[in-house]
């Protein structure tokens, strides 16, 4: 059993799912998703949560080049394809109640973009890391621009400029690495084995920093983001938030700083500052947000600038915190999204201004609200907490102003509880008015999707040690990798 299957398995997915029409469509493309899960279930009961790369597939692709399809799963990896293999058939379910025009191509599209996103997330050779990240990007491109909201054109437009010009230029930094490498090849640990001067180094974590920064994204980076999120249909806010920005993470902690760490030395110091200011001025914007799903993204990005913080502080606990934080964001965030998208497709409005009382008619949606929004803001015993904690501790013990950074990242937390709660409030609590007293309660699909995202935001924050423990081992041998570097080469 090697990982090669559970990439493919959503090619022939999306590939069948076209031969079906409407409904269809949505049945298989469900089914075919149900199964990549229990594929990934099989995976993780057979893995060992060591620091290995387990169920590896090392093909020839273009060996006179260098170019192998060589992919793996390690404890990182693992957590990254949990989180898709969860996600997927979750946010195809919150499709149920919505009719798509062509929802063949619809729902082959999510499925082509989730075979992309796990190649990402197992690669070991460079060429087919980008690959992988080029194909992710492709369905949701189409994704946004066919099936978006009023301004999807120039939104999607704006999106993939950001996003594929900051591949082009991880592009040359990749082909820089093989250029080194003395046997010409893409493999990750002939990259890491390489004793590269400081100023290269610099340039080549610069070069990586730019992409995985736009995908984040990270301040000044993420303008693209909040338009995207909220004119992208909700299944395609849902792939982007939930899952799709989680490339950039992973690629930092996968091939940016394990490249270049003395590129880190340089610039982790302005990488933090923008990641705490990122969090404090998307909190602001958020508090003054009117539409519900625009709040969203926002929030999104200050939470994702705490991920950043903790990675780039370069702790052990910093890092765990963000394993675990990126699997807790994805869920919370296709449950806030969710949510909004009831309202909206009840509603037709997303105004929140517009909104109140929907709690006394719709008692069983506002208590799964209450609980995404409790996880949102990391209230202890829900998932949110644990990687917060991990990620603010990571940042105390960053070094010189460790301290002062982490006070000012916290406000994440502080922030988020004014802003979501007070949302909660005006949405759920106060008079009925005309609009919604015909806001009628959850159910079928929607009463399944919101039940298992709040039972994995209490599960996960009531006993977290388990999803801990997956990443534990293949986190310290990473920071074992990069000690050696640091011993080994001199700037």
């Amino acid at each position: 059993m090697t990982v090669s299957i559970l990439i493919f398995l959503p090619v022939i997915a999306a590939l069948a799912v076209l031969l079906f029409k409407n409904n269809a469509a949505k049945h298989v493309a469900l089914t075919f998703a149900v199964a990549e899960l229990v594929v990934a279930g099989c995976f993780l009961s057979k893995f060992i949560p060591d620091a290995t790369f387990q169920f590896v597939t090392d093909i020839p692709w273009i060996p006179k080049f260098g170019i192998y399809f060589n992919a793996g799963i390690d404890g990182i990896s693992m957590m990254m394809v949990l989180l898709t293999t969860l996600l997927v058939p979750l946010i195809i379910l919150t499709t149920y109640k919505h009719q798509y025009k062509n929802a063949n191509a619809f729902y082959a599209l999510i499925l082509f973009m989730q075979a992309g996103l796990l190649v990402v997330f197992t690669a070991l050779d460079g060429f087919l890391f980008y690959v992988g990240w080029e194909a992710a990007l492709i369905p949701i491109y189409f994704i946004c621009s066919l099936w978006g909201g009023e301004n999807r054109i120039k939104v999607t437009i704006k999106f993939f400029i950001y996003t594929f010009s900051g591949s082009l230029i991880m592009l040359l930094a990749i082909i820089y690495l093989y250029l080194q490498t003395p046997e010409k090849t893409y493999d990750i640990f002939h990259f890491y084995n390489l004793s590269l001067a400081g100023p290269q180094q610099s340039w080549v974590f610069l070069a990586f920093f730019l992409a995985f920064a736009i995908k984040m994204p990270l301040f000044p980076f993420h303008t693209w983001q909040p338009d995207t999120y909220t004119d992208a249909p909700a299944a395609g806010t849902m792939m982007l938030a939930g899952i799709m920005l989680k490339m950039g993470i992973y690629g930092v902690v996968r091939w940016l700083i394990p490249n270049a760490p003395l590129g880190y030395v340089r610039w982790s110091d302005v990488v933090m500052i923008l990641a705490v200011i990122g969090i404090v001025y998307a909190s602001i914007i958020a508090f003054k947000q009117k539409d519900g799903k625009r709040l969203v993204a926002y929030s999104s990005i200050a939470h994702v600038g705490l991920i950043a913080a903790g990675i780039f502080s370069w702790q052990y606990q910093g890092v765990q915190g963000a394993m675990i934080q990126m699997l807790n964001h994805g869920i919370n965030v296709v449950g806030l999204f969710f949510v909004w998208d009831i309202i909206s497709t009840r509603l037709k409005t997303r105004e929140i201004s517009e909104l109140g009382g929907i709690a006394k008619v719709a008692p069983k949606f506002a208590i799964a609200f209450l609980i995404i929004v409790l996880g949102t803001v990391a209230l202890p015993l829900t998932n949110g907490f644990v990687g917060e904690f991990l990620l603010l501790n990571g940042v105390f013990f960053a070094g010189t102003g460790g301290f002062w950074l982490m006070i000012i990242a916290g406000l994440t937390m502080i922030f988020g509880a004014v802003y979501m709660l007070r949302s909660y409030k005006s949405v759920m609590q106060g008079p009925v008015n005309a609009l919604t007293a015909t806001f009628t309660d959850i159910s079928g699909t929607e009463t399944l999707v919101l039940g298992i995202i709040c039972a994995l935001i209490i599960a996960i924050g009531i006993y977290p040690q388990p999803i801990l423990h997956i990443s534990d081992a293949a986190v310290k041998n990473l920071f074992d990798t990069i000690s050696v570097k640091f011993s080994q080469v001199k700037p």
